[in-house]
This record gives structure tokens, C-alpha cells and sequence, in this order.
């Protein structure tokens, strides 16, 4: 279909072509039961998942010491951040009910982003396979710290690990894969930030710089992972081992909510605003919401209003046929977690079935709401990670959000309700860069 068509028959192609942030309902969605019918993954994949993790929780306790305390499991907290509340209340002139929270990714254990959740569970995965296929491992039984032993590295080091990224997933895939001593080989395109190379480079991964976007960064390390029969590529685009890692959020803050005395029910909705760009982290998440919480959870993606891939991907129903250049849009971002041009087609399609919606933020808001969030809370993000901060708050204040709620009978039980911006991260990026984004923010305020 032209653009022309697309504009006249999707009224938010408009807004999207003069970068105007918006609110998005999926009226694709109905309902998790009919969601599942549609989808070949299940509770049983993300319980295998689960058990994964729980295999290798010895070896992380064993080699990783900043994983003790938590017995091996890579986890993050969950914090309220009330006064960030009240900060987006006069921000954007709303009042919003419920209570906020932000999902620490940013402080997760070894990478310190989200990315730690399915890239290292791909890399543990993959190796668990080589091992046992070898017969170095005897069974899901054997003594998993084995795998910190030279025998293992040994072994591993004649297998090569392989991924394309704008960063984040590169730094996750690459220590995981580098600490358990396969050779690795991370293809970055343009907008990956310097130090996050540099940080790669020191636990001994080779970094290939590619003059050109995410896309093409990543299948240039595809192409030449495929013509090593010994290399293994990560591949962000079609993984479905990378969305299953994911999933597995969802069973650690079910934990984490009862533990907070936080109800999810009829009467007490969640709403949770993950920051999208390939889709493989907010879509795992929250396939794996929907299956503990049911429709008792809304999930809604964020991204940049210069680069809103997952969003023309479902508005046009062409998923990863379509690129924010086919929309004129320039694909400029501060947010570079979040710098994809095109988005996943195996990740859309089937969440097509399972968001509740997206919404756009503009880079000046994110800008702004980076330095505000140091000031309020004392939490130092990443851009990518202030993008489904708005959520809440757009949600309350388009008309989209409001015909949500009233669509869905959620208006007399908003003040019960829960809302969770997902922090992608944040703890790893260097003091001066955060200084620079500090006071990069403060114009905005």
C-alpha cells in the first residue's frame, strides 16, 4: 500500500509523521484466551525457561559474586517511585490513579539492562545443549558449576557465539559468552555508544563496527555466523530462545508482588509500559504477564516518536515489512536502545494478539524526564529506559486512553490499580555520559 493510502485510512499516520507523541489502543486484541489459541508458545515454555535458570542459579552464585545475595538468580527490584508520580502529574496536567512503580532492569545483575533476561538465557541455552550433546554434562542433574571449570572453557572455546545489535543485547551476549569462553563476535551498528564497545572489548569480545543501521548490522553478523558451521548467532529479530528468556520476568514479579502485598485482580489492574525497539524484551514480558495475570494485566509498548518501528508494524499489519523511513521520518534518537528502523516480524505478529497498545514519547520529554528522575528518586537511567515512564500518564490524558478505560469498565477500580514503568537500563553507562544527559535534561525542564 503507498503512504498516501496508508495516511487517509490510519488517522495516526499523521501524528507520526510530524513526530507528535500519541496514545495507541490494539483493537486486534481480544483477550488472552483467544490470544493463546493463536500462539504456539504456552505456561510450559516458560516454566522450561524457568527451570533453566534455576539449573545454572549454582554457577552464577559460584562466579559471579554480585549474584550471592540473590542465590544465583538474575533478578532486579521493584520500587515505588511516588514523588516521579507527582513530577507527571503537573508535567502533563493529569491526575493519575493508582500507584507507580519502576521495574529496576536497570540494575540487573552481570549487564545492568534488560537484555540480561533473554540474551543470557540464549547463550546459557546454547551452551547446556553443546554440553550435553558432548557429553561433558551428564543430565539437567549434574553439578552446573562445572561450566566455570577450564575443562568447559576449554571446550567452549572452539565454538564461536554471534549477535548484530545497537548495543545492549551485544553486552549481555558478549560477557555471558565471554565469561564462559566461547569466542565472540559482536557486529554494532552506528548508534552504538562508544563506551559500550569499549566495555566489550575488555572482557576480551571483537567488536565489528558497521557504517549503517540495526538492520544491516545485524545481518552482517547472520551472514557470517551462517558460513561457520562452529558459530552460533544470536539472532534478535527471529529468536524465539530470546523471547522465551524474557517470559520468565513475569513469574519473578508475581513473586515480587505478593511480596509487596501488591493484589492483581478484576477490582486491582496492572499496567505495565515496556520500552520497545526490536520487540523481542517488552513482547516476552509480556507474553508471559498475560499467561500469570490473564486480562487482569494491560501491557503497553513505548518508544521514540522518531523511531516508533513496532507501532507502523501493527498499524499497517506488514510488521517487519515496513521501516520508519517508508514514513519519512529521520530514525534520529537519543533513545539508541531503542534505534530500530524496523521491527521484529516474528516478535509483531504474534504480539499483535497480546498488546494492549503503544505509545510514542518525544525525545524532549525523555530528556527531561531523565534529569527529573535523578532529582526525585536518586535513579539513573539510560534514555531507552525513561520511555514508558509517560504511560500512565498518557493513558489518563488522550482520548484513547479514556476510551480504554471506559471500553474496558476499569474507571471505578483506576485507584486500586497498579502501574509499572519498565526500567531497560541504566547502571552501566559511564558518570560522565550520565552527567551529559543530566544536564542535557535540565534545558527541557
Amino acid at each position: 500500500m503507498s503512504l498516501q493510502k496508508w495516511t487517509d485510512q490510519i488517522p495516526e499516520i499523521t501524528k507520526i509523521r510530524n513526530y507528535q507523541p500519541l496514545f495507541w489502543v490494539n483493537d486486534n486484541y481480544d483477550g488472552v484466551i483467544a490470544a493463546n489459541k493463536k500462539s504456539p508458545y504456552s505456561m510450559d515454555d516458560i516454566e522450561d525457561a524457568s527451570a533453566r535458570l534455576d539449573r545454572f542459579a549454582a554457577y552464577f552464585a559460584k562466579y559471579f559474586p554480585e549474584t550471592q545475595d540473590n542465590d544465583g538468580i538474575i533478578e532486579s527490584e521493584l520500587n515505588a517511585i511516588p514523588h516521579m508520580k507527582g513530577f507527571l502529574e503537573d508535567y502533563y496536567d493529569v491526575q493519575i490513579q493508582g500507584d507507580l512503580y519502576l521495574k529496576r532492569d536497570d540494575t540487573l545483575p552481570i549487564a545492568g539492562t534488560i537484555k540480561a533476561r533473554g540474551a543470557i538465557y540464549e547463550v546459557l541455552k546454547h551452551a547446556e545443549d553443546l554440553a550435553l550433546e558432548q557429553g561433558i554434562l551428564t543430565s539437567y542433574e549434574d553439578d552446573y558449576t562445572k561450566f566455570g571449570s577450564q575443562e568447559f572453557k576449554d571446550f567452549f572455546a572452539d565454538y564461536k557465539v554471534m549477535v548484530g545489535t545497537t548495543g545492549n543485547l551485544g553486552i549481555s551476549v558478549g560477557v555471558m559468552a565471554a565469561a564462559l569462553g566461547f569466542n565472540v563476535t559482536i557486529h554494532m551498528s552506528d548508534e552504538a555508544k562508544e563506551w559500550k564497545k569499549n566495555h566489550l572489548r575488555e572482557k576480551g569480545v571483537t567488536v565489528v563496527e558497521h557504517k549503517t543501521n540495526f538492520t544491516e548490522a545485524v545481518q552482517h553478523g547472520r551472514n557470517q555466523s551462517q558460513a561457520d558451521p562452529k558459530s552460533y548467532f544470536v539472532d534478535d529479530e527471529h529468536s524465539v530462545d530470546l523471547f522465551l528468556g524474557y517470559t520468565v520476568a513475569a513469574l519473578r514479579l508475581q513473586k515480587q508482588l505478593e511480596e509487596a502485598g501488591v493484589t492483581v485482580d478484576a477490582n486491582h489492574p496492572l499496567f505495565i509500559y515496556s520500552p520497545c525497539g526490536i520487540g523481542g524484551s517488552p513482547g516476552g514480558i509480556n507474553f508471559g504477564l498475560k499467561q500469570v495475570f490473564g486480562d487482569h494485566v494491560h501491557s503497553f509498548f513505548a518508544q521514540p516518536t522518531h523511531m516508533p518501528s513496532m507501532l507502523v508494524g501493527l498499524l499497517t499489519k506488514e510488521y517487519d515489512k515496513v521501516s520508519v523511513a517508508d514514513f519519512g521520518l529521520d530514525a534520529k534518537t537519543n533513545m539508541d536502545g531503542l534505534a530500530v528502523p524496523r521491527t521484529s516480524g516474528f516478535v509483531a505478529e504474534l504480539m499483535h494478539h497480546y498488546f494492549n497498545g503503544g505509545l510514542t514519547v518525544s525525545e524532549e520529554d525523555q530528556k527531561a524526564l531523565l534529569s527529573k528522575m535523578i532529582d526525585l528518586e536518586d535513579i539513573h537511567l539510560e534514555p531507552a529506559a525513561l520511555a514508558g515512564l509517560p504511560g500512565p500518564a498518557y493513558l489518563f490524558a488522550s482520548q484513547a486512553g479514556q476510551a480504554y478505560l471506559d471500553q474496558n469498565n476499569l474507571y471505578d477500580k483506576m485507584d486500586q490499580a497498579s502501574h509499572i514503568a519498565w526500567a531497560t537500563g541504566g547502571s552501566m553507562v559511564p558518570q560522565e555520559e550520565m552527567e551529559a544527559f543530566y544536564q542535557e535534561g535540565l534545558h527541557y525542564l
